[in-house]
């Protein structure tokens, strides 16, 4: 097969850019080697920034999410013993920017749909995907399916298979740097088919450690608690997670919580990586090919799509123009926004996580965060990083 664009992995960064893609008319091939089943059955994500919510609507398949999506227009900080709160509200001060809650399950159901309509090639179930020569005029990626052998000779490869996919594992150890750091502790996480707490998204930085209380819908709640990472998944009951849930939560949001069966229990250990470059010849990696967040920040989903739009950019300018230069700022150009969402999910993690029992640390960080509480400047810090930089 001959196609211009070969797109390894359909999760959200791949599907986006297929999708933009064949919007302008570029032939391109989504090959990824998990079912459509799999794929939508993957939990995920659920916050949108501005950004990603203007690509979606740019893709013409928002009429779901503006339709069911939850706005946001700001979040509440609790801190301290005597559980102070703030309202940082984002909105305000950016300028009418908005946080969309919208699950990337959800999301990615509008994607796949999207890619099904328009009858563009794509493979799923596929065994051993593998992309060979990006560094010559000439990449192809070959794979099985359905017991058939497949080459995709094309001009360009976009890897978007994750962070334990093939594309990066291709590129050789000597050509990238790797940027990363471990956290001590994890987030063991519930969603339930429950009311939320609250209308926004809270978060509290508690003595025992952090809790996040978001949601998916006005009737699918997921919330977070900070766990150790010696913590195993089956010492916890969903009744023992609902009442530490209680317990670390101030009186009044504990008497609110709806509690019920769990439809997804897990623990995630948090880590930040980023390599660098993120091109290698003519093979491009986007979203989490390239980089991981702590979803402190509420940050993967969204670099994801912001990487499958700054590559679509420069991949659009080569074909409609004929101007390669797109392409060659794509690595410089979404590792300056990498980095600078990189920066807000540690810092906020190291804000409102129990890092250690250093009673010096402690103070500093409530001390930090009465100050923002307090402080415009400092919300709006908050804000702009929240929803999202252009």
């Amino acid at each position: 097969m001959k196609t211009k664009v070969a797109i390894i992995g359909s999760g959200p960064a791949g599907l986006i850019l297929g999708q933009l893609l064949h919007n302008q008319g570029i032939d391109n091939v989504v090959i990824d080697n998990k079912s459509q089943d799999y794929i939508l059955g993957r939990i995920r994500a659920g916050v949108l920034e501005q950004s990603t919510v203007n690509i979606i609507r740019e893709l013409g398949i928002s009429e779901r999410m503006d339709r069911e999506g939850l706005v946001h227009n700001g979040f509440t900080m609790i801190w301290g013993q005597d559980c102070q709160r703030q309202r940082i509200p984002f909105t305000e001060l950016t300028d009418g920017k908005i946080m969309m809650v919208y699950g990337q399950t959800e999301l990615t159901k509008d994607l796949l749909a999207a890619r099904n309509a328009c009858e563009a090639f794509s493979f799923y179930d596929a065994e051993d995907v593998t992309p060979h020569d990006f560094y010559s005029e000439s990449p192809l990626v070959s794979f099985k399916h359905q017991g058939e052998e497949y080459e995709v000779h094309c001009d360009y490869i976009a890897g978007c298979d994750g962070f334990h996919g093939v594309s990066r594992q291709s590129v050789p150890v000597k050509e990238m740097t790797v940027y990363e750091n471990a956290y001590p502790f994890g987030w063991l996480g519930v969603l339930a088919d429950v009311p939320p707490v609250s209308d926004e998204v809270v978060y509290q930085h508690h003595q025992d450690g952090y809790v996040l209380c978001s949601m998916r819908s006005p009737t699918r709640s997921r919330y977070y608690i900070q766990v150790s990472l010696d913590e195993k998944l089956e010492d916890w009951s969903v009744d023992r997670f609902w009442a530490e849930l209680k317990r670390r939560l101030p009186d009044d949001l504990a008497e609110k919580v709806v509690t019920g069966p769990a439809l997804e229990m897990s623990i995630a250990p948090l880590r930040s990586f980023v390599c660098e470059p993120i091109r290698f010849g003519n093979l491009f990696l986007v979203g989490d090919a390239a980089h991981i967040v702590p979803p402190t920040g509420a940050k993967g989903l969204n670099l994801a799509a912001s990487d499958a739009k700054e590559l679509f950019n420069g991949l659009m300018q080569f074909y409609q123009q004929g101007d390669s230069e797109g392409l060659e700022q794509y690595s410089s150009k979404a590792l300056d926004r990498i980095w600078k969402a990189e920066r807000f999910s540690w810092w906020m993690t190291s804000l409102f996580h129990k890092l250690d029992d250093s009673a010096f640390r402690q103070k500093m960080q409530l001390s930090e965060i009465h100050y923002l509480a307090h402080s415009k400047a400092g919300q709006t810090t908050i804000a702009e990083n929240f929803v999202g930089l252009d």
